[in-house]
């Protein structure tokens, strides 16, 4: 056999197995684009769907089309909330909530967990421990108890009280979070401050929260959203209308007396809207904190 006959045969077998890769990187990356696809759709569309209802005319979502957007459209449900009912109340109740919530949890966990971090005292670990212990146990377990404390104090059917019950299943597990966190930070950092005649209030401030900006913001964010539809202590606490929040109005449109589900779908997507413009804020913020870490050890 000829060399040239050789080497024709060397090269169509090395096309040929180029092909073959090729074709098979095409269909593993077809399978992987269906796969996306059909999860997307499954995903993408109970939401795509309830924004349909909101605009949709008629309470009933059930005799909606399949098709979205394909039953008219209409904004009466929107000026239904705004007018007929106390949405708007609901609404400030509810972001009050959140808000000093939001507030609290971050103040005391992060005070709490630098001072476990930076600190050496008597029963450090006995109280990390019943800290922990603490979150073991799941919050409706103690419901009674929270009811009863709540009436003792004067907390019931007040947005403080309901604030208090959250801040208090916050601490603990959030405490050992930020702790966690602040343990990686360099101790350097305080030392240098401290030789600088620094305090410990003013290192804590101006050192440790700054190094600790992505934990800080996790923890802004999840103490935020937490409350934001919360059903079961706000039903437990809350008890006159005009305390009512998001969830407990929400959900009195399609209890057994109502059945206004187009109604629900048009205040559902109100709640969104502080939720996509909370992470657009935040999303930023957290990518370049977590990029421009300080020190570590």
């Amino acid at each position: 056999m000829r060399d040239s006959d050789k080497n024709g045969s060397k090269n169509s077998k090395g096309i040929k197995q180029i092909n073959y890769v090729r074709f098979a990187e095409n269909l593993n990356k077809t399978t992987i684009y269906l796969i996306f696809l059909v999860i997307s759709f499954f995903v993408i569309y109970p939401l795509v769907y309830i924004v349909s209802g909101a605009f949709t005319p008629g309470n009933s979502m059930a005799s909606m089309n399949i098709l979205p957007f394909s039953d008219g459209f209409t904004l009466e449900h929107f000026v239904y909330l705004f007018t007929r009912t106390d949405y708007a109340l609901w609404f400030k109740n509810t972001l009050i909530i959140s808000v000093a919530t939001c507030m609290a949890t971050v103040v005391i966990s992060s005070l709490a967990a630098y001072v476990f971090s930076r600190f050496n005292f008597k029963f450090k670990k006995s109280f990390l421990m019943s800290l922990l212990i603490l979150q073991i146990f799941p919050s409706f377990v103690g419901m009674i108890a929270i009811y009863v404390i709540l009436y003792r104090i004067g907390g019931l059917d007040t947005l403080w009280g309901l604030v208090l019950v959250y801040v208090a299943g916050n601490v603990p597990y959030n405490t050992w979070l930020v702790k966690n966190y602040m343990d990686t930070v360099s101790k350097n950092l305080d030392e240098a401050a401290r030789i600088d005649g620094a305090s410990h209030f003013r290192i804590f401030f101006m050192i440790i929260l700054p190094v600790a900006r992505p934990i800080i913001t996790f923890l802004a964010i999840t103490s935020f959203t937490a409350p934001w539809m919360d059903f079961i202590f706000p039903k437990m606490v809350l008890r006159s209308s005009e305390k009512q929040t998001l969830a407990l109005g929400l959900f009195s449109f399609v209890s057994d007396k109502k059945n206004e589900f187009t109604i629900f779908a048009a205040g559902a997507l109100i709640v969104a809207i502080p939720f996509v413009i909370f992470f657009l804020m935040t999303q930023k913020t957290l990518v370049t904190s977590f990029g421009g870490a300080a020190v570590k050890e």
